[in-house]
């Protein structure tokens, strides 16, 4: 939604520490027992944008502030860790405001003419956040387009809405541009391949349900269904096979849930890597009616004021929200993936809400608690998967198997005021020396606390009320190294 209207976790001192496991202690401990036989979702990962030109607000900051911001970006130690970032294809022929330049702003006047491609290596400053992550050792990126060109759709305009000309009930006069569309955007993903960038994911459509003055473009998931029979097959032409296919970006959760069935019944789920929702409209509830993956891949607070606070009575904006947002998707709705939508802002666009992580003014920046919300969820890795976790009063927990073995967990104290939570794993108890544990409240970032663990292997550590702590456990036999990260 545009509005214009722990590799070096290892190396860190291990804080944990062995202690007697007396009766009071038993007693006066929250415990989350954790069950890796009991498996749900595998996580693709956690992730922003940076669309609109905001990209360009890094590109323009000055060392050291450029490297301190993509370090709370993208570091797995003292940032948020990200692992997808989410870029926009534009589809206009300029820049102004803060439109999304195309690669095609002069169009053949058939769908099978030549086209001309215009590409100026920035992208809206997009690549180089790209090749800044890559860097960091981030290897999703999800190219999502907005709109086709105007010149395919049936309002001969990027923006406004209008439909994909040879889609059902979308004919033009110029023709059927499905296929000229899908080799735009396989043009667009090997533009970003030559510049040392692997785009993993692609996306068509963005907010299909909705008409706005900027790039837009209306669809139904029954319309997505056939142009992602004609692109698939385009990606795998062009030696693109790992490339997944995204759909649709619906405004909520409950037109996702119709995208779902419509392209289902299309017969062209089975092409679809992950199915694709925001929360404006309708919020995430429930499970998605799908056997593809489920991603949320925009959402922010767009009314409140710009806001620093991890818990100030409950708002939309505040971090304490944003974690219980957050672990509501991936641990009650099965989410794969959870994407914010702007990393960064400045402070003049969209009378500056809570729509970035990050306010960038010039060449200062302020950190909203919202990027620490996320970063308690660095522990999970892509490639992990959802695993079992219950038990503890006023606790809200969830359990993840990383690909190396470790053992991440995240937890949200609900009540008011401090608790002691430990975490158990069923047929591995834990060893002093092979956990870790960060929190996040309103004077902490993801600061690193002391575990105890004790004779009965579980590991706990004091988490303040309206807080979140995450632990890491080693996977057995690792020794002393928590890895995972």
């Amino acid at each position: 939604m545009h509005l214009s209207h722990l590799a070096a976790l290892a190396a860190a001192p291990l804080l944990a520490s062995a202690a007697p496991s007396s009766l009071e202690t038993r007693q006066s401990v929250q415990k989350v027992t954790v069950n890796p036989a009991t498996k749900y979702q595998p996580i693709d990962g956690f992730g922003f944008s940076a669309a609109f030109q905001r990209a360009n607000l890094i590109v323009n900051l000055k060392e050291p502030k450029q490297s301190e911001v993509l370090n709370l970006l993208f570091n797995t130690t003292s940032g948020a860790g990200f692992s997808i970032v989410r870029n926009g294809i534009g589809s206009s022929k300029d820049s102004q405001k803060d439109y999304m330049n195309t690669i095609l702003p002069t169009c053949p006047s058939s769908p099978s003419g030549t086209p001309d491609y215009k590409w100026d290596g920035k992208d809206s400053g997009q690549l180089f956040l790209s090749q800044k992550a890559v860097s960091f050792g981030v290897k999703q990126f999800y190219a999502n387009a907005w709109s086709a060109p105007g010149c395919m759709k049936t309002n001969n305009n990027d923006a406004n809405g209008g439909s994909l000309c040879g889609v059902s009930g979308a004919s033009c006069k110029s023709g059927d541009w499905k296929q000229a569309y899908a080799n735009y955007l396989v043009k667009y993903i090997q533009l970003y391949a030559e510049s040392g960038v692997t785009v993993t994911h692609l996306g068509f459509l963005n907010e299909p349900d909705f008409s706005t003055s900027y790039a837009s473009m209306l669809s139904s998931g029954t319309q997505a269904a056939e142009f992602i029979k004609v692109l698939r097959p385009t990606l795998d032409k062009a030696n693109l096979t790992s490339v997944g296919i995204n759909c649709c970006e619906a405004t909520g959760w409950s037109v996702a849930n119709q995208h779902a069935s419509q392209i289902n019944s299309a017969g062209a789920l089975g092409m679809v890597y992950a199915i694709t929702s925001h929360e404006y409209t309708s919020r995430i509830s429930g499970t998605l009616g799908t056997k593809a993956r489920v991603w949320q891949t925009e959402y922010s607070d767009l009314n409140g004021g710009w806001s620093t606070a991890w818990y100030s009575n409950g708002g939309s904006g505040d971090g304490f929200t944003w974690a219980n947002t957050v672990f509501n998707g991936i641990v009650n709705s099965n989410l794969s993936a959870y994407i914010f939508w702007e990393g960064v802002q400045d402070r003049a666009t969209n009378n500056n809400n809570n729509e970035k992580l990050i306010l960038v003014d010039g060449q200062t920046y302020q950190v909203s608690k919202r990027l620490w919300a996320f970063a308690q969820f660095r522990v999970v890795r892509p490639g992990a998967v959802r695993i079992g976790a219950s038990g503890g009063s006023n606790l809200k927990s969830g359990a993840f198997l990383n690909a190396d073995g470790s053992v991440a967990v995240v937890i949200i104290n609900s009540a008011t005021s401090t608790q002691t939570v430990g975490i158990s794993v069923t047929g591995a108890p834990v060893a002093s020396g092979d956990v870790r544990a960060w929190y996040t409240d309103n004077t902490h970032d993801a600061s690193e606390t002391t575990v105890t663990v004790g004779t009965d292997g579980t590991a706990s550590a004091s988490v303040p009320g309206r807080g979140m702590v995450s632990f890491l456990v080693a996977a057995p036999g690792n020794g002393t190294v928590v890895k995972g990260l």
